[in-house]
């Protein structure tokens, strides 16, 4: 049985799994400590396996058509006792059909956790139904108290372990899963390292150490990212921290990765790039800027260096792959790897290098 924080989980994403807007539901199939995940809702893949759906590989997560059809299919063994909102819609809007599935999660006695900008706890029909069931509801995207929050004051300069941003060319691009597998492969070659999630689903998946950046208030941005850099490096001596990106520089609606370069004072940067996305993820018309470009901005803006590039092989075959990791060094200069498809061993022996 695997240990987790929150036990057995469905998540729903119907419509949306294995598209941009099921980011969420797909770093929940592919790794959480926070949750067992027991099932997929999607009528679309209904009866396949998520992993085979996603990535092709098998990982034992049945999709089904509805909540109703997973309640019963599941059994009492594998029963879940939360459902998990897997959608990412641009604006992190919630669909009415979501609310008739949440609706009967909470008349179940299911918990349900949230990570879009529609908090769930200002529905007083549905926590009523939450009330009388006892069920727990949370609203991860939901900005804590003013006084829970911390203002940027200069204590990250005395992090001294290997500090690395992940950022991206564009949003949804795979950043947080290339940050999991790069912490993952240096934990493997017997390092210490940690995850600073900076979004809903890190959290989601068990980041210890988070803050979610969309939906906290501008004056504390920068101090909730030295706040969780300086708590991973102070409470667990790490050789290496990642910070997960979020969005990109030159993203119209997303324009993420200021604030991580400039409170976040990472000492280096992997970016991650699809080579076949043309235009910015949801926004037909804006002409992704070209990744020698997107370097050149990122190291003009922190005086910091990228490092390497890691590669999302989205509308790629697999004979395209290691061709283009090669086509993307030889324009940029820069090392290139596919770490979702052939695993981060290479990258952790450059990264290991810099480790003091």
């Amino acid at each position: 049985m695997k240990e987790t924080i929150d036990g057995k989980a469905l998540v729903y994403c119907d419509g949306a799994f294995n598209t941009p807007e099921g980011k969420t539901a797909h770093g929940l199939v592919r790794f959480t400590e926070r949750y067992e995940i027991v099932g997929v809702l999607d009528h679309k893949y209904a009866g396949q396996d998520a992993g085979m759906v996603l990535d092709g590989k098998n990982y034992g997560i049945p999709v089904f058509k509805d909540f109703r059809e997973a309640i019963s299919s599941l059994g009492a063994e594998k029963r879940p006792v939360s459902l998990v909102i897997g959608l990412a819609p641009d604006g992190g809007r919630l669909p009415i059909e979501a609310k008739k599935v949440i609706k009967d999660a909470l008349e179940m006695g299911l918990n349900v956790d949230s990570g879009l900008h529609d908090f769930l706890y200002k529905d007083e029909a549905l926590m009523a139904i939450a009330r009388a069931n006892n069920c727990r509801v949370r609203d991860v995207r939901r900005t804590p108290d003013r006084d829970q929050l911390h203002f940027f004051t200069g204590k990250i300069e005395e992090v001294d372990c290997l500090n690395i941003a992940l950022l991206g060319t564009d949003s949804a691009i795979g950043k947080r899963t290339t940050s999991w597998i790069l912490v993952h492969a240096f934990r493997k070659a017997g390092l210490k390292a940690e995850m600073v999630g900076t979004g809903q689903t890190a959290w989601m998946q068990g980041a210890k150490y988070s803050m979610i950046m969309d939906s906290c208030i501008n004056d504390f941005v920068s101090g909730e990212i030295e706040h969780a850099v300086h708590e991973a490096w102070k409470n667990e001596s790490p050789d290496l921290i990642v910070i997960e990106g979020q969005g990109s520089l030159m993203n119209p609606a997303y324009p993420g990765g200021f604030e991580i370069l400039a409170a976040g004072r990472p000492d280096y940067v992997i970016l991650q790039h699809a080579p076949k996305r043309l235009e910015y993820d949801g926004f037909p018309g804006y002409v992704l800027h070209p990744i020698k470009e997107q370097i050149n901005a990122i190291e003009t803006i922190s005086g910091k260096k990228v490092i390497a590039v890691t590669l999302n092989h989205e509308d790629m075959t697999k004979d395209e792959i290691l061709p283009a990791c090669k086509k993307i060094t030889e324009e940029t200069g820069l090392p290139t790897f596919d770490v979702l498809e052939y695993g981060a061993d290479e990258l952790v022996e450059i990264l290991k290098s810099y480790v003091q």
